[in-house]
């Protein structure tokens, strides 16, 4: 029959015989397994089995990977791409041991994590006490100066001494930090206590 009248695959069969009756050591396969039937399908992978050169193929047919491939390439998103030994459920095998391994390993490292912040859940020391019962004036204070500082901005003639602008901008600025310090250091210390009560 003509070339033309052939089915695809038809055509798909003929330029694999075609392909395989001239001598290469590298061929390239996109999809060699569409449109084939079962008999085809297995002359071809049995026929690639015995191929003495090099094989790359693109295929979705699992099976044919699993029954031909030695190494698989595998696009892993973001531009990685790893290679793996074997087939395509060598690939899912090794996958799954990676992930086992990536779990295990984080698993660990909080475990690690874990016992390391262990010791600061201890018991409020006497100078964590004092430094608890006098933080609420030590805040009222600077925001009381904190206050003062924005008022003062706040205020013309303040300008016509030299450095004041320079001078007041970073006063205020300590004080929001030191502020934000102290409450930070407030909850901790809070947090200490309670965690202690109720053990």
């Amino acid at each position: 029959s003509p070339v033309g009248r052939l089915s695809g695959g038809e055509r798909h069969r003929l330029m694999l015989a075609k392909l395989f009756t001239e001598p290469a050591n590298l061929l390239i396969f996109d999809e060699p397994t569409n449109d084939l039937d079962a008999e085809t399908l297995e002359l071809l992978e049995e026929v690639l089995s015995q191929y003495d050169g090099t094989i790359i193929t693109v295929s979705h047919d699992r099976e044919f990977l699993n029954n031909l491939v030695t190494s698989a390439l595998i696009f892993e998103g973001n531009g990685v791409i790893n290679e793996y030994v074997g087939g395509y459920d060598d690939w899912e095998r090794q996958l799954k041991q990676k992930k086992a391994v990536t779990e295990k390993t984080a698993a660990l490292e909080k475990k690690s994590t874990s016992q390391i912040e262990k010791p600061t859940q201890t018991k409020l020391s006497y100078k964590d006490r004092l430094e608890l019962d006098k933080l609420p004036a030590t805040i009222e204070k600077l925001e009381r100066e904190l206050e003062t500082s924005i008022n003062a901005s706040a205020d013309p003639e303040n300008y016509k001494k030299d450095g004041f602008a320079a001078e007041n901008g970073i006063r205020i600025m300590e004080l929001e930090k030191e502020i934000a310090q102290k409450y930070a250091l407030w909850e901790e210390l809070e947090q200490k206590k309670m965690l202690f009560s109720n053990t």
